[in-house]
């Protein structure tokens, strides 16, 4: 896990590369890499690559970054971990080839010599890489199939620019970027950025499961190589080859691969343990397997102490279980305002989760862990969340005739006087006529934060109407894709929240915040290999509602009272800390906001957007 950047002056009238403003760019990630830095100029000034380095495997200076072939022609910057590395080391040596390493990044530098872009398919992880050809005078780039790992690039008079965070660009050249009103507008009806836009209206995202070449006649179009859609096709149809009767056993040896393969590594593993069902299986499974004991990490809040919502007793009741060691941490509100100024200042990209991760990321790396399991994917890959029952049946029981502009007016009308006075209703359902009959439509009433007229009550009209068109021009929905209409109702849902709120949201919080504290999460239910194994069973009902399977898997048992405790996701108080908290009453200066029936996670979205410096250019009301 590491920073990776670089520098390609492609066009013959671009400016050479900047040495100062590489080093500035790498060493503003020196969170994600303090166990190293290097960096490399062509001899002409075309081509600067840099590296912070995060040693996880092969800690010897033998696998620092950039590194490049024995001839010296292929050059790479490599973030993340390639889990089936040491395989394709002996393919590579059956090959004739000699290594002189042990690390994952020579075996990408020989995969690409070999196969070119092909090498992907070959790949098991997290990853984003480029790689210089110094021969053909072009840089290749590529993301993993999730998008687990981030790369964010620019393309300005004729200089391409790519960074590991969008902050470590405009860092190093802030008169280059501007406020995107799409990433801004994107924020509030979603609660995160979605990709390929970020905050700036010059710097994208390299899509999920996509590569990119740049050469000197500039950037082609990013090529997908792996498609959500086609995989849960093509699991759905390999699920009917699966025994009936044997559902337990193959779902157990299915997630004992993935949580072996995402225990690689040459430093010690530790895991987040929450009292829900994804942590608890990884954390159980991860006990099997490995040698050295393992310690696990729970969150706790004051103000869920005695209360339901209070995950330390079962997170502590299932680490007896299992028979690991457990270390547990208590939040106040004076703790989380202390944490606030680093909080914000990290953020690589605004999102209204996060807060609970950072907290339990901090603990673990002060105890001096490198390297943490995370339960994050669960729910996408079996249908945990509500949303796989409640879309379907919304969208089939919507009246078709309900779908015309004029009665959608007279019911937004209705609906802003009547909610005015009532205060249990929620705003979103002031959509139910524009949203309601599609998947994607529903999704959007289900997941998102705002509805796009609501924006104005808060951002200027000009800057919400110019973000909008864009984002319906830009915006990557799964159900643009033709394939995406032949997907059950389950396979639907599965990929918008795959592709929509755990990539955008869940595992772009997950890095940040991980890098933020030198901390490497990896997520063993967001691997391919599973979803090409599970996710049709899945789909088929062959693993029960939703997680109900996973503590079956599981050689020490788990008892009835954790298994069946109502699902509370990964809660913060954060209701509390928004009225009594004088950093966090941003909201309070705008009347809708402050209604009985808007949410905390409104408010904390505006909250959030107003800390942004330049949040006077798009908010009517901001501090």
């Amino acid at each position: 896990m590491c920073g990776i950047n670089g520098i390609f002056s492609y066009h013959a009238s671009a400016p050479a590369v900047d040495n100062e403003e590489l080093i500035k760019t790498r060493d503003f990630m020196i969170s994600r890499g303090p166990d190293g830095a290097g960096s490399l100029v062509s001899a002409d000034n075309r081509i600067g690559l840099a590296h912070r380095r995060l040693s996880i495997i092969d800690l010897s200076e033998n696998a620092a970054q950039p590194m490049s072939t024995p001839d010296g022609t292929l050059t790479i910057v490599f973030n993340g971990e390639i889990y089936n590395y040491q395989s394709l080391q002996t393919i590579l040596t059956k090959k004739g080839i000699h290594l002189k390493t042990k690390s994952d990044t020579e075996v990408l530098l020989h995969l690409y010599n070999l196969f070119g872009s092909a090498m992907l398919e070959f790949l098991r992880g997290m990853f984003s890489f480029a790689i210089w050809d110094k021969n053909k005078k072009n840089l290749f780039l590529a993301r993993d199939r999730y998008g687990i790992k981030p790369l964010y690039y620019s393309n300005i008079a004729g200089q391409f620019r790519f960074a590991s965070q969008v902050s470590a660009l405009q860092f190093a050249r802030p008169n280059l970027y501007s406020t995107n009103p799409a990433g801004v507008t994107g924020f509030f009806l979603w609660g995160s950025i979605p990709e390929p836009l970020t905050l700036y209206q010059e710097i994208y995202s390299l899509p999920a499961g996509t590569s990119m070449l740049v050469s000197g006649v500039g950037l082609e179009q990013p090529i997908k190589y792996w498609s959500i859609i086609q995989t849960i096709q093509k699991s759905h149809l390999a699920a009917k080859d699966i025994p009936v009767g044997e559902e337990i056993s193959y779902l157990r040896a299915s997630l004992l691969d993935s949580v072996k393969a995402h225990q690689v590594s040459d430093v010690p593993v530790g895991a987040f343990l929450s009292a829900g069902l994804d942590s608890s299986t990884i954390v159980g499974l991860a006990s099997e397997t490995q040698t050295e004991e393992l310690n696990t990490f729970t969150l706790a809040f004051d103000e869920f102490k005695n209360n339901p919502l209070d995950e330390l007793p079962a997170a502590s009741e299932i680490a007896r279980i299992f028979g690991v060691r457990h270390q547990s941490i208590r939040i106040n509100i004076k703790e989380m305002e202390n944490e606030l100024d680093h909080f914000f200042s990290a953020m690589d990209q605004p999102t209204i989760d996060g807060l609970n991760t950072w907290f339990v990321s901090k603990f673990a790396a002060d105890q001096g862990l490198k390297v943490a399991l995370s339960g994050v994917g669960g729910d996408e890959l079996l249908g945990g969340y509500q949303t796989f029952q409640k879309i379907p049946e919304k969208v089939n029981k919507f009246p078709a005739f309900l779908s015309n502009p004029r009665i959608s007016s007279l019911y937004k009308f209705a609906f802003k006087t009547l909610s005015s006075r009532l205060v249990r209703i929620d705003p979103r359902l002031s959509g139910l006529l524009d949203f309601g009959g599609t998947f994607q439509g529903v999704y959007q009433m289900q997941r998102g934060l705002f509805m796009p007229w609501e924006l104005t009550q808060f951002l200027n009209k000009d800057f919400v109407h110019q973000g909008i068109s864009i984002l319906n021009e830009k915006m990557f929905l799964p159900s643009d894709e033709p394939d995406f209409t032949n997907l059950s109702s389950f396979g639907k849902v599965a990929a918008m929240e795959s592709s929509l709120y755990m990539r955008n949201q869940l595992l772009r919080d997950t890095d940040w915040i991980g890098m933020a504290h030198s901390l490497e999460i990896r997520t063993p239910l967001v691997d391919h290999l599973l979803t090409e194994k599970i996710i049709g069973m899945a789909s088929a009902g062959r693993l029960g509602k939703g997680k109900s399977m996973m503590p079956l898997v599981l050689s020490k048992k788990l008892p009835s009272s954790i298994i069946n405790r109502p699902k509370t996701g990964f809660t913060i108080p954060i209701w509390r800390w928004l009225n009594i908290s004088e950093q966090l009453g941003h909201w309070k200066q705008v009347p809708d906001l402050c209604h009985p029936n808007v949410s905390a996670t409104r408010r904390w979205a505006y909250t959030l957007m107003a800390k942004h410096p330049n949040s006077n250019e798009f908010l009517r009301t901001a501090r």
